[in-house]
């Protein structure tokens, strides 16, 4: 069964966990994936499971890849305006907190090639002074890319990358040599460099300034939790914590509090936890004093009666003793029940079971309250009642009775229940809001990452524009050398094809026939006397074996190889031939070693010519 792309994705990645012990899980899926896209696609591989096969084939490939997910864009004082607050506001903090002898630890996590570390450097001496300085403050930058490390413990950068050094930084700290600027090595002894892995490694501890600009956005949420609680361990009290500008600390404010969120500077927040006790005493006591006067005795009544809570009064023995207008209305009782046991009222178990509740509270005499109970009333309409059963006690604490007290709380339900909805709401906002918010901070992280990507690519394409440069030069040599060179050939042609027709000239000037040959015996050369003896033209022979050649003299009677092999100089031969015609004849052919320039013999040169004619042409 063929699995899926991110199957494959998520297998390399536990591939590279347990074959290399790299860990890319903690980073965000969208980039890591399209880094690792852009690497498979420079090799030309498009699938993830090939690419795992071929990381294990070429042992430098996990190298590149490494590079290619790891965007070491930095640069000095990087922000220039957090930089500036930080030297002006923090640094002077963190000195007054400390004693003169103290020592001023500070880890820059993710440093790359270096350039933020000594940029905290710099600053640490503006504020402490040299002497101070070598004697303090210890600065640790981190990474987990070894060639970047190596790259910040030479500490020799570029013209172009000390530009954002304040000229006057600039003078002090570096020394120019040969145009690169190299970091004071007296200051460089008090900046160890070292490969740590933020997602797996152990932090530094009693940290004063923890700087890790830029390399929290690469992580997931999860990822970046767990850092940043790290973080938050190996900080000192009070420490301060300095992130970059793509990145901010909305979901971490248990840990950190901000210092300057403009410039991402955070200090960290002392972690404890209140327990908090709440205690909620009620207690309703009747206490008779003197026997009331009938007035006052009148008074309460009606002030009962007229209540807007009902009210239903049981005495001792279980008899309703009095029901206020709110009871009679809310429960559709009337003055016929008073003077009933109560058990045998529909009230007793509706709205809910009241009965064990008033023998309960009438033999404890301890008040008992049952809150938000469901109610519908004659009107149809529901209700919540909070029902509060009290004990009444007379003198000495005798008890009289008890009171019943049912309180409308309808409209606080409803006010409760709009609350909850509010707050649930609310909730759905703020999460809703907070996704927007990681939303947008991964979008800016995003857009941060692919801007340093398209500054990398824009360096990338300057170093291509140079090389091409250099290459279009060289070429542009080359041209020149080939016009040389051409001309030249042009004039030796010229030369050689005056030479060819001088040389033709003298062979057509022969009256004797001139044929050449190699060692080969194939023929280099046959003059027109030739094609006049023997009627072969020069073209139809050029290249062929002369022992293969169908013409009136028998060459195999000629001792050929002896020529080629040196042991004949000169010789002169008379052979019966028959010539184009078909006439015989008595053939003279002198034969002669072809020798080259170095003297070497490289054919033969045959001269055949009619030997009567000769001896006519004797005087």
């Amino acid at each position: 069964m063929a699995i899926t792309e991110e199957q494959a994705f998520e297998e390399l990645l536990d591939h590279i966990q347990t074959s290399r012990n790299i860990d890319f899980h903690g980073y965000k899926r969208m980039s890591l994936k399209r880094r690792m896209l852009k690497r498979m696609r420079q090799v030309g591989i498009k699938d993830f499971e090939v690419y795992s096969r071929y990381l294990d084939e070429d042992a430098d490939e996990l190298s590149h890849l490494f590079n290619s997910i790891l965007i070491n864009v930095t640069s000095f004082f990087r922000d220039r305006a957090a930089w500036d607050y930080l030297g002006s506001d923090i640094i002077p903090r963190i000195l007054a907190d400390k004693e003169p002898s103290e020592p001023i630890r500070i880890w820059s996590a993710g440093c790359a090639s270096g350039e933020e570390a000594y940029s905290l450097a710099m600053l640490m001496v503006e504020a402490t002074g040299l002497e101070e300085f070598a004697e303090r403050v210890k600065i640790y930058g981190t990474d987990i890319d070894e060639d970047a490390l190596n790259s910040a413990r030479r500490a020799i950068f570029t013209a172009k990358a000390v530009q954002d050094v304040p000229p006057d930084l600039l003078s002090k700290y570096f020394v120019e040599n040969g145009g690169r600027y190299v970091f004071r090595a007296d200051l460089r002894r008090s900046v160890v460099f070292g490969n740590h892995d933020l997602a797996k490694d152990a932090p530094i501890s009693r940290l004063d300034l923890l700087a890790c600009r830029n390399t929290l956005m690469y992580f997931n949420s999860e990822s970046q939790k767990k850092v940043l609680t790290i973080f938050h361990f190996a900080l000192n009290e009070f420490g301060f914590l300095f992130l970059g500008r793509a990145e901010t600390l909305l979901s971490h404010t248990d840990l950190f509090t901000s210092a300057a969120v403009e410039h991402r500077i955070f200090y960290k927040k002392s972690r404890f936890n209140l327990h908090d006790r709440a205690q909620f005493l009620s207690e309703t006591a009747f206490s008779e004093g003197e026997p009331l006067s009938l007035a006052q005795n009148r008074l309460r009544e009606v002030a009962l009666e007229a209540s807007p809570i009902a009210h239903v009064i049981v005495d001792v023995q279980g008899l309703v003793g009095m029901i206020n207008q709110r009871a009679r209305t809310l429960f559709n009782l009337g003055l016929k029940d008073v003077g009933q046991p109560f058990k045998e009222l529909e009230l007793s178990y509706r709205p809910t079971e009241l009965r064990s509740v008033v023998e309960r509270v009438l033999a404890k005499g301890q008040q008992e309250r049952l809150t938000k109970v469901a109610y519908t009333p004659p009107d149809g309409e529901i209700i919540f009642l909070d029902i509060t059963i009290a004990p009444l006690k007379g003198i000495g604490k005798n008890p009289l009775g008890l009171d019943l007290i049912f309180e409308d709380v309808t409209i606080h339900r409803q006010m409760e229940a709009d609350l909850e909805r509010s707050n649930q709401e609310l909730a759905n906002v703020n999460q809703e809001l907070q996704t927007a918010r990681e939303e947008l901070e991964t979008t800016n992280e995003e857009l941060q990452s692919t801007n340093e990507e398209l500054e990398t690519t824009n360096e990338e394409l300057q170093s291509a524009n140079e090389e091409l440069e250099t290459i279009n030069e060289e070429l542009q040599s080359t041209n020149e050398e080939l016009i040389t060179l051409n001309e030249d050939h042009q004039r030796r042609l010229e030369e050689l094809n005056i030479a060819t027709a001088f040389l033709q000239s003298i062979l057509s000037s022969l009256h004797a026939g001139v044929a050449v040959v190699d060692r080969r015996l194939n023929l280099l050369l046959w003059n027109k006397r030739a094609e006049d003896l023997w009627g072969v033209r020069a073209q139809e022979v050029r290249g062929k074996s002369l022992l293969s050649l169908d013409i009136g003299l028998p060459v195999d009677k000629l001792p050929l190889h002896a020529f080629l092999t040196g042991t004949a100089e000169y010789e002169e031969f008379t052979l019966e031939a028959v010539n184009r015609r078909g006439r015989a004849f008595q053939c003279h052919v002198e034969c002669t070693p072809f020798t080259n320039s170095q003297g070497q013999n490289d054919g033969i040169v045959l001269i055949m010519d009619d030997a009567e004619e000769g001896v006519r042409k004797q005087p």
